[in-house]
């Protein structure tokens, strides 16, 4: 039996190579502006990104480029250079956006499986033939469609493969629609630079046309002003759900422009909710654990389960961002010796060591530190933060570029966190 992928974001190779470590069956980023996260795609040159191919398939993985950006007419023949020139890398498929693009790909590199955005919001059968009949391969749908849909197109198109988000940042509008960010700051969303207006708080104003008159309107407090801030996706919980139906091929996770904890949790939370459910076993408590530890809007398990008119709450209007429940302490290096400190670190604190699924940390002590479990998690204690340099400190921060000597060899990427605390406080305005 054929099991889903589990696509996870790459908006930088070291985040290629963490999703991977971390479970994701395929990753997805891009380069330059043709890919519809500038911001991330800025972090790939075509040498990395080659790189990073190479890197997957060493590992039977795979790559999708994103050329899903919305071309202007001046930029058509640097297009064709591009597409060509993404050809040669060899990844597994492109992911574009519009019929034009989709046209354009299919008679440049025919061979090249052809993967459509979610941007083109297809919600039914109707749509799809028509891009299947165009030759895409796979449709990653919108955000707004049902399960019920689902099955109805993978009823009438049974070869076509069907891809859908579970996990990270919801649209606004109907994704990469909206256009309140052109508007105010001239950032286009469907061509990858928007500014995340939708997360701004609003103040309200009545206005009389008559007299010119123009009141603000005061809100109650704990209601909150951020009128278009939806929730982050999170359907770990309705994994089941979703796979029984037979209808979805890939399952993936937004989040390019996240962080290298985001893109490790996320692989490993949904990695294990795929491998328990092949395995009879449906332990939502321990991947909502991992999904909880990440800084979040609140969660929301959005439309596919339910229909949009029967959700409401899948807006956050009292804040932009929240902690989640705990704080990342320190990322290991490649080579497992040291690791980055990402949050105040001092002697004997306790870390809890998150590692790739299936990797075997030791249990040691020694004079540098110790390791040990607990209720089915592993920890460290470090007794001195002795640095590569040889200096020892008393304790280190965030921004300390010494790399701290580790008591054992961990998998590389790992990483070392701590339970959040409340006077840690929310994360800035986004």
């Amino acid at each position: 039996m054929r099991q889903v992928e589990l696509l996870s974001p790459a908006g930088t190779l070291e985040k290629l190579k963490i999703a991977i470590d971390f479970g994701a069956d395929a990753v997805y980023g891009g380069v330059s502006h043709f890919s519809l996260r500038i911001r991330a795609g800025k972090e790939f040159s075509f040498e990395e990104f080659e790189e990073g191919i190479a890197y997957a398939h060493s590992r039977a993985k795979k790559v999708y480029a994103t050329i899903n950006g919305f071309p202007f007419n001046s930029q058509l023949n640097l297009l064709k250079k591009h597409i060509l020139k993404m050809a040669e890398l060899k990844p597994d498929a492109f992911i574009v956006a519009t019929p034009g693009v989709l046209k354009l790909c299919h008679e440049l590199v025919p061979d090249m499986p052809l993967h459509l955005s979610t941007q083109a919001n297809v919600m039914n059968v109707l749509d799809a033939k028509v891009y299947y009949d165009m030759g895409a391969t796979r449709i990653i749908t919108a955000r707004e469609i049902s399960l019920r849909d689902l099955v109805e197109i993978k009823k009438e198109l049974p070869d076509l493969e069907l891809e859908v988000f579970v996990h990270g940042s919801m649209c606004f509008a109907y994704s990469g629609r909206c256009l309140i960010s052109t508007l105010q700051s001239g950032r286009v969303p469907n061509r990858g630079s928007c500014a995340n207006d939708c997360r701004f708080p609003y103040e309200m104003y009545a206005a009389n046309p008559e007299t010119g008159t123009l009141f603000r309107l005061e809100e109650d407090e704990g209601i909150g002003t951020y009128i278009m801030n939806s929730k982050d996706l999170n359907l770990a919980s309705h994994i089941k759900e979703i796979l029984d139906t037979g209808a979805v091929d890939s399952i993936k996770v937004e989040g390019r422009t996240k962080t290298s904890y985001y893109a490790a949790v996320t692989a490993k939370a949904y990695r294990m909710a795929i491998d328990d459910y092949y395995n009879g076993i449906n332990d939502v408590e321990k991947y909502q654990y991992e999904l909880n530890s990440l800084q979040n809007r609140g969660y929301t398990d959005a439309y596919l389960i339910s229909r949009p008119f029967e959700k409401h709450d899948t807006q956050s209007l009292d804040f932009t961002m929240q902690l989640g429940t705990h704080q990342v302490s320190g990322q290991v290096s490649e080579d497992g010796t040291h690791f980055l400190c990402k949050y105040k670190t001092l002697p004997n604190d306790e870390l809890e060591i998150v590692a790739p699924l299936g990797s075997h940390v030791e249990i040691v002590d020694n004079e540098i530190g110790m390791t040990y479990e607990r209720d089915g998690r592993v920890y460290m204690k470090l007794k001195q933060l002795l640095a590569e340099n040889k200096k020892v400190w008393d304790e280190v921060h965030s921004g300390n570029v010494n790399p701290i000597t580790l008591p054992l060899r961990l998998p590389p990427y790992t990483f070392l966190r701590i339970p959040s605390h409340e006077d840690m406080g929310t994360y800035p305005k986004i």
